[in-house]
């Protein structure tokens, strides 16, 4: 009768699986299905439970990095939370320093903090470096930075009946 037990086990964490997607609970249920054989071959509990260890062992170590890295090689993983910040521009609420600030960073405000001495002044944009915590780690955007060229631009006319032709 021990063998129904290891198979409820199986399912049960089967179906966790399915539920956390992280190919751990899945490892297990396969060290279940062994101490099911176990019991179906009539050997002693502890056996069973020497089984069902050494085989989710083996198979933690052995299939599950192999499996990880198909899976990821077939679907990209997709960022959520706070790692999905990382790499997105944001702009500068209240000066950012090396020890305060705060951004607007995809419709929320966050607080923030630059890497080393840089201070980015407030309208600025920023591009999150990485996610400590609660705040923010941010650099200057680079690629929305406007540059002075010295060149004088002639502003347009505010009324454009005041152009004149020549």
């Amino acid at each position: 009768m021990a063998w129904a037990w290891w198979l409820g086990i199986a399912l049960l964490l089967a179906v966790a699986e399915i539920l956390s997607l992280d190919l751990f609970l899945i490892m297990l249920a396969g060290g279940a299905l062994v101490g099911l054989v176990l019991a179906l071959l009539d050997t002693p509990f502890w056996v069973q439970v020497v089984g069902f260890s050494l085989a989710s062992i083996l198979l933690m170590f052995a299939l599950r990095p192999w499996l990880l890295r198909h899976l990821r090689r077939r679907v990209p993983l997709v960022e959520t939370n706070a790692p999905a910040l990382v790499g997105r521009t944001g702009v500068v609420v209240a000066e950012v320093t090396e020890r305060a600030g705060r951004i607007k960073l995809s419709g929320e405000v966050w607080t923030a903090r630059t890497e080393n001495d840089e201070v980015v002044p407030s309208g600025a944009e920023v591009r999150v470096v990485r996610i400590a915590g609660a705040t923010a780690v941010v650099t200057r955007d680079q690629d929305h930075i406007v540059q002075d060229t010295g060149a004088d631009v002639p502003s347009a006319p505010a009324d454009p009946s005041q152009e004149t032709s020549s």
